[in-house]
């Protein structure tokens, strides 16, 4: 289960960072930075508040609901810091989904509105941040840090495409949140893509191929 040892072994701040959707079809990409507890007092009644977190995609969605508000009272009650940010679908398309991942890194770690001594990035290639960086490839399993950096992020997107999904019915987002399901899929070649898909993506860009011929 994540721990504090990655944040141990630094003298200073420790931010988590971990974003949530870089493989759906549509939506943005979101990414979270999480400080968890400026000393150890804090830290210790954090460890008590988040035992069984783990990694977003280990939890059922009742859990991720769970631990998001666990998060979220925790910030109100001064024992940690989290800021969330986002980039857009035209940024995806224009940039790439690398490149607007680490924008949404670069903004959720500016909206903490300080500079930690090192920021821990779940995966293996390093966003240009404002601090010096730590890639921990399977983070949100390993850092406690990342772990709820994968939960603010991945909770705040699904939610964000469940209230999408009334408005363009049929893609099924309010379950697959835009990921590539059979069910997307075959919407996507019945009604065509919406505002929010991500055009540079194959299933998409082959869609449009389609329709202009």
């Amino acid at each position: 289960m994540p721990n504090f040892s990655y944040e141990q072994r630094v003298a200073g701040l420790v931010v988590g960072i971990d974003e949530a959707g870089r493989g759906p079809w549509a939506g943005p990409v979101v990414a979270a930075a999480v400080l968890l507890g400026g000393d150890e007092v804090a830290r210790r009644r954090l460890r008590r508040r988040l035992s069984g977190l783990d990694d977003s995609k280990r939890l059922a969605p009742e859990a991720r609901e769970h631990f998001f508000a666990v998060l979220l009272a925790s910030a109100e009650k001064g024992l940690m810091r989290y800021g969330i940010a986002a980039a857009s679908v035209d940024e995806i398309d224009r940039r790439n989904i690398l490149a607007a991942t680490h924008i949404a890194m670069a903004r959720a770690l500016a909206t903490l509105g300080l500079v930690p001594a090192l920021a821990l990035v779940d995966g293996d290639r390093a966003p240009q941040l404002a601090c010096p960086v730590e890639c921990v490839i399977g983070g949100d399993g390993l850092s406690l840090s990342i772990a709820a950096a994968s939960v603010l992020a991945k909770v705040t997107r699904d939610r964000l495409m469940r209230r999408l999904d009334p408005r363009y019915p049929g893609f099924g987002w309010e379950h697959n949140m835009g990921y590539g399901t059979d069910e997307h899929r075959e919407a996507l070649w019945r009604l065509g893509p919406t505002p929010h898909h991500r055009r540079s993506f194959a299933p998409v860009c082959a869609q449009q191929g389609e329709l202009s011929l």
